[in-house]
């Protein structure tokens, strides 16, 4: 059994004419004006406000933009860069997005993703301090804290004492020493092994 909604005669009517103005507004589909007058309501526009697919690029970036920045908010992450995605197309130099777009990649553990969009949004803002901060992260996270401590100087040059860049670079240098001293004793054991073997033979 199907369930739908009774229109009334006006409804449909007002969904016919929002439809004719739809394929008015979009010069590029291959239809012919329903009515003139829709037109008329463009008429007093100049060229320069009606982009040719009907909408303004900016705005609607900004509104994916805004959307996304709601959901990830409340934990939604796919969600939201599913409308990061958008905005990026729409906006394909503007740099926040970039950076959100690996901060959610981050969250999600896509840590090479997240290391493509923290770098192209340092290439598009060089001198903004949280792209570098978010490129450090991803860094970090992809296993790379020797370059996480440069991406986090370099945060810090723009923004000294910042107290993110400070406490990240701190556990990127902790991961490097670790990882040098775990490499030392590794060397340790084996000389040592081949020590105990020198000795054996010499016996």
């Amino acid at each position: 059994m199907k369930i739908s909604w009774k229109k009334t005669a006006e409804e449909r009517e007002r969904k016919r004419r929002r439809s004719d103005r739809l394929i008015v507004l979009n010069p590029n589909l291959p239809f012919e004006t329903a009515t003139g007058e829709a037109e008329s309501d463009l008429s007093g526009l100049e060229p320069s406000h009606v982009d040719p697919q009907g909408c303004d690029p900016i705005r609607l970036a900004e509104a994916f933009q805004a959307e996304g920045n709601r959901l990830a908010e409340g934990g939604k992450f796919r969600e939201a860069l599913g409308k990061w995605e958008v905005a990026i197309r729409l906006l394909p130099d503007k740099a926040i997005l970039h950076e959100q777009k690996a901060q959610v990649l981050l969250e999600i553990g896509e840590a090479w993703n997240a290391l493509k969009a923290a770098t192209r949004a340092t290439e598009l803002e060089p001198s903004w301090a949280e792209a570098w901060i978010t490129l450090g992260r991803a860094q970090l996270n992809y296993g790379e804290p020797d370059l996480s401590i440069e991406s986090f100087n370099r945060a810090l040059e723009i923004k000294p004492g910042s107290k993110e860049a400070l406490a990240d670079r701190e556990t990127a240098k902790h991961l490097v020493q670790k990882r040098e001293q775990r490499h030392s004793s590794e060397l340790n054991s084996v000389a040592n092994r081949y020590q105990v073997r020198d000795k054996a033979e010499n016996s």
